[in-house]
């Protein structure tokens, strides 16, 4: 190309009663960053919104970090949606100061496009407000909008987001053809019309080398679930579940290492599925990288899958902050949601990985809470048998995902509707609209797991 053209890559605000920094990175974009620069002739400027270290000291925000790696969001109250005027919380933008991301694009040469994501279905007030300020500083720019947001609600963001080209599903085999489609075929190298990418480990490594110390970066070692849980849309998100080569995941955690990255979270849905030939195979490859790395399973991991040995790779290899999925206890709501665990498996895992080295109040696992099968005394119970065995409950907030088993049950009780706006998917949202559990209820849950009492 004679001259360099310039495309806007935005990880956007979270709008939302509550967030924190759970490991967040904007994988997908990431991705689509790297086939960008390898396949086409465009420059990259890239802005995550939701990354507290980027943000100058002069916002007046001092991000506390965790040795962890995590950070606290900077956060401005704004006006609650009308649909939400009636419950008794703030509303809030997370992420970098209005101010400091307009004046960010500002200083940016005009793009030939600017692509965006979306995570949660109900963020999608930040991508508006991303598409708002993008009109205002480069005027008729194309907005080029995808993620799980556009995947899961594709008319609502066609209607709704402000973006002008909006992608369903992953993105990879669709991003070249939508930019020589608004840019022209001169955009691409020779050849990018015929690349295609049929698995994950087709593609080149996330983009993380764009952050300006890249410190903490996540990671996907398999996409989809082999699972089909009533409540989940990795299936509807990944209708195939793939794992990478283990040698392959081990050579991009080394070349993470090598880019200053400390601390890796897993992405993946179904981590420990195969294990014996997937994920040891990874951490008996990078457990030399010790003590630099640290690793961290925000996702969950399923108790089943945990044995001794495995326990004893992923304390050798770093895994630092390990979160097992529970869900719920009783065995007749587990047959009817998606039996993938039991309450035996856990008490095994957690003895497997106490005998590793691990501390049982160090070890989180997941409740699920607003479930609409579940009721008070389930979560309670299922609380009580987690501290029972001396791990650390954590409160998993129920959100329903349009096209899953739950949502299709929802609808046709007429709790919500086919086209319900998605800020209705909040996790916060169940006990003030379609719950079977009250804001009472929601608050002696939250008191059960704080405590350890039944509320």
């Amino acid at each position: 190309m004679p001259d360099k053209k310039r495309l806007v890559l935005i990880n956007p605000w979270v709008y939302d009663f509550t967030a924190c920094d759970f490991w967040l990175r904007p994988l997908g974009l990431l991705y689509l960053a790297a086939l960008i620069r390898k396949y086409t002739y465009f420059e990259v400027d890239f802005l995550d919104f939701l990354c507290c270290d980027q943000v100058e000291v002069g916002s007046g925000f001092r991000p506390k970090f965790r040795p962890d790696g995590r950070a606290s969001f900077y956060k401005e109250e704004v006006l609650k949606p009308d649909l939400f005027r009636h419950i008794p919380r703030k509303f809030s933008r997370y992420g970098w100061p209005l101010t400091r991301a307009e004046e960010s694009l500002r200083r940016l040469p005009p793009p030939e496009a600017v692509l965006v994501t979306c995570t949660m279905t109900y963020w999608y007030p930040g991508v508006q407000t991303v598409c708002e300020l993008v009109k205002k500083i480069f005027g008729p720019v194309p907005v080029i909008l995808g993620g799980i947001y556009p995947t899961l609600c594709p008319e609502h963001a066609r209607q709704k987001s402000g973006a002008g080209v909006v992608i369903s599903g992953p993105g990879e085999n669709q991003i070249l053809p939508c930019l020589e489609n608004i840019c022209g075929q001169r955009a691409l190298r020779p050849g990018a019309d015929e690349a295609t990418f049929p698995s994950l480990d087709s593609l080149p490594d996330p983009a993380y080398d764009l952050y300006r110390e890249p410190s903490l970066a996540c990671i996907l070692t398999s996409r989809g679930c082999p699972f089909n849980c009533s409540y989940c849309a990795s299936r509807l998100l990944n209708p195939r579940f793939e794992q990478r080569e283990p040698e392959k995941v081990a050579a991009e955690i080394s070349r993470l290492k090598l880019l200053g990255v400390r601390h890796i979270a897993f992405y993946d849905d179904a981590l420990l599925f195969n294990q014996g030939r997937h994920l040891s195979k990874i951490l008996e490859a990078t457990s030399s990288l010790r003590p630099e790395l640290n690793f961290h399973t925000p996702n969950g991991l399923s108790p089943r899958a945990v044995d001794r040995e495995l326990a004893v790779l992923m304390r050798k290899a770093g895994f630092s902050s390990v979160f097992l999925s529970l869900e719920n206890a009783d065995s007749d709501w587990l047959r009817q949601t998606g039996p993938k665990v039991e309450a035996t498996d856990l008490e095994r895992a957690l003895d497997c990985l106490e005998k590793a080295g691990y501390n049982r109040h160090e070890i989180s696992v997941y409740v699920l809470v607003g479930q609409p099968l579940q009721t008070v005394e389930l979560v309670l119970d299922s609380l009580k048998l987690v501290r029972k065995l001396g791990a650390r409950p954590r409160l998993a907030y129920y959100s329903p995902v349009p096209g899953t088993r739950d949502w299709e049950n929802l609808v046709k009780t007429g709790k919500l509707k086919p086209d319900s706006d998605p800020l209705l998917h909040n996790k916060l949202a169940f006990p003030y609209f379609w719950g079977s559990l009250t804001p009472d209820d929601l608050d002696r849950i939250k008191r059960a797991a704080t405590t350890g009492g039944r509320g």
